[in-house]
């Protein structure tokens, strides 16, 4: 909305700055309260003026809690401000994190949590703005100038204003790079009213979509008490796999059969870490059976389709939904009415374009449901529906590896949670379809072809597949376009090593002519209760960095383990010398080629 604000604020014990900036413009209004002024009229004013919603990171978590009482008080200290941010602080890690929350009925004015969408409140995707800033390739990268808790002068009062409008013009740029996600999440608050949609997560717009369907149709998914809801869930004490594992499936291969027959005698307590070392080998080609899902590779190999041979893989269409909805798999507290409204769900995304709201949405319903299963506090918990998935999907596979194996020429490439990859004659295509047809029939599941030109392959987590139509599948450290959440440095080396591989082009040279210099920046950090060394230097705890001719040595500083007095040292780019440039001017060095045609030659050098 063209009236929307970006905000954000920073606290001390004797100041307190919040700096507004609308997002169609490059204006921006800065506060303060402390010794030397007090803005806090001014600042109740004009969060009362504002004509839209409130753009900010992490703001539900931190910085809205903090001016909510702010404006409730109608006047606050900085220390009483920076006490409330030390109470929330500490209650991240605890049960006491929801207390601070404000409700979205109780917000004085509506509030989008970039952080929130994008999930970044998870443990596995935690990412703090400073390295947002690297991955947007910012010019300038700055962490906080002082140390938490400081008593600040007044020239440092003036630089943490500075520091405060550097956050909220970051933070306006991650929000044009989320303005999609926000659309998509205005879109649900059109059509289907009553939840906050708009600061929900992919996952939990999905989960929360499910449930209000499963509710809609007369299923309970919560209990309900004075104390408030808990969820309906179906814990297992004990699991017996034979339980889990659909009786019709058998094999030829007495490999196979081992597996199964050992799977039907286990009785596990818990789902985590289990089946570690559950493998097989069958013609050469080792099936490694996880928890997650099965995987298998050939490594360090370049594969090609050529007139006599081509390169085919099989991925099964919404394999975990519809393993679900075929086989009537369904946590037992919900019922078999569960998969009826799997499938209407999944039959439903069918009819909507994909670029559309409807579609997106179901498809994350479709997909959260599964992962959900194992998880303790969620509606949809019940591990013996999570083993029925994984277990029955790995067999599945094994049983369309086992047909295709039997096709004369055929070698068996990768295996990975719904899909195959196999290389064979072009005279077994038609062998091919027959076992694809038949292997659809018995499981009542879809399987969806791609023919790929080349492969290169280091293992199952880490390679190029080149389609036909040229488009590159990449994947691991063959990877350049990543996710927020991921480290986007030292881009030129799949870049190149890419370039290598397909078209054949010359290591050294394409290096030292790459002509994107942010493509060579890294980036390393470390918590606030360590710190940075680059040569004598410290420098911010995030920082950007690049192998350069005649720089220093970077070192990574952190506190004494439990009991111990030493500070520990970790080298960065042990044996490299490094230039720190968080502002992209200081990067005044030569690169160091040398160090990124190493890194490029070993993505290459196994492979040719």
């Amino acid at each position: 909305m063209a009236n929307d604000w970006v905000w954000d604020l920073e606290v001390f014990p004797n100041v307190f700055t919040i700096t507004f900036e609308p997002v169609d413009a490059p204006f921006s209004w800065c506060f303060e309260i402390s010794d030397r002024r007090n803005d806090t009229k001014d600042i109740i004013n004009f969060v009362y003026g504002i004509n839209g919603r409130m753009i900010g990171f992490n703001n539900l978590g931190f910085d809205y809690p903090i001016l909510h009482m702010l404006i409730r008080m109608g006047a606050a200290s900085p220390k009483v401000l920076y006490d409330k941010a030390q109470v929330i602080i500490d209650s991240q890690n605890s049960d006491d994190r929801w207390t601070h929350m404000v409700y979205e009925s109780d917000r004085i004015k509506p509030q989008i949590d970039l952080f929130k969408i994008h999930h970044f409140d998870n443990k596995a995707r935690a990412t703090g703005l400073k390295s947002l800033e690297f991955n947007m390739r910012s010019d300038d990268i700055q962490d906080l100038p002082f140390k938490v808790g400081s008593t600040l002068t007044s020239n440092q009062i003036d630089t943490l204003k500075q520091y405060n409008l550097h956050d909220v013009k970051q933070t306006k740029a991650f929000y044009q790079h989320t303005k999609e996600m926000i659309r998509f999440r205005e879109e649900l608050c059109t059509k289907y009213p009553g939840k906050d949609w708009l600061n929900f997560n992919d996952t939990k717009i999905g989960k929360d979509f499910f449930i209000m369907e499963l509710e809609k149709s007369g299923i309970d998914c919560y209990d309900y008490s004075h104390s408030g809801r808990t969820p309906k869930q179906t814990p297992r004490p004990v699991i017996h796999l034979k339980d889990a594992i659909l009786p019709w499936i058998e094999f030829d291969r007495v490999e196979f059969n081992r597996i199964v027959a050992w799977l039907k005698q286990q009785s596990i307590t818990e789902t985590k870490g289990v089946f570690k070392d559950l493998t097989t080998t069958i013609d050469g080609f080792e099936f490694v059976f996880g928890l997650g899902g099965i995987h298998g590779s050939i490594e360090n190999t370049v594969v090609e389709s050529d007139d006599e041979t081509v390169i085919v893989d099989l991925d099964v269409s919404s394999y975990y939904p519809n393993l679900a909805i075929t086989n009537h798999f369904y946590p037992q507290h919900l019922g078999e009415r569960f998969c009826d409204i799997y499938k209407d769900l999944y039959e439903q995304r069918k009819r909507y374009p994909k670029a559309s709201a409807e579609n997106a949405m179901l498809k994350l319903a479709l997909n959260g449901v599964y992962g959900d299963s194992n998880n303790k506090f969620s509606v949809f918990y019940d591990p013996l529906f999570t083993m029925r998935i994984t277990l029955n999907g790995q067999l599945l596979l094994c049983k369309l590896a086992e047909e295709l194996l039997t096709i004369p020429g055929l070698m068996l490439i990768q295996l990975n949670t719904d899909g195959l990859t196999v290389a064979l004659p072009r005279t077994g295509l038609e062998a091919l379809g027959r076992v694809r047809q038949e292997w659809e029939i018995m499981t009542k599941l879809e399987l969806e072809e791609a023919v790929y030109s080349k492969m290169f392959i280091r293992d199952c987590n880490n390679y190029i597949a080149v389609y036909e139509n040229g488009k590159v599948k990449r994947k691991g450290a063959y990877e350049y376009v990543t996710g927020w959440h991921q480290n986007a440095g030292g881009l030129v080396v799949p870049k190149v090593a890419e370039k290598v591989l397909i078209e054949g082009a010359p290591i050294v040279e394409t290096v030292r002519n790459w002509p994107d210099l942010m493509d060579f920046m890294l980036r390393t950090k470390v918590p606030r209760t360590g710190y940075l060394q680059w040569g004598k230097d410290a420098v911010q705890n995030v920082s950007r960095y690049y192998v350069a001719e005649n720089g220093k040595p970077l070192t990574k500083w952190l506190p004494p383990l439990k009991g111990k007095t030493d500070w520990r040292s970790f080298a960065i780019e042990s044996g490299w010398g490094v230039q720190v440039c968080n502002r992209i001017e200081d990067a005044v060095l030569p690169v160091d080629y040398n160090y990124y045609i190493q890194e490029v030659e070993k993505l290459v050098f196994r492979l040719c």
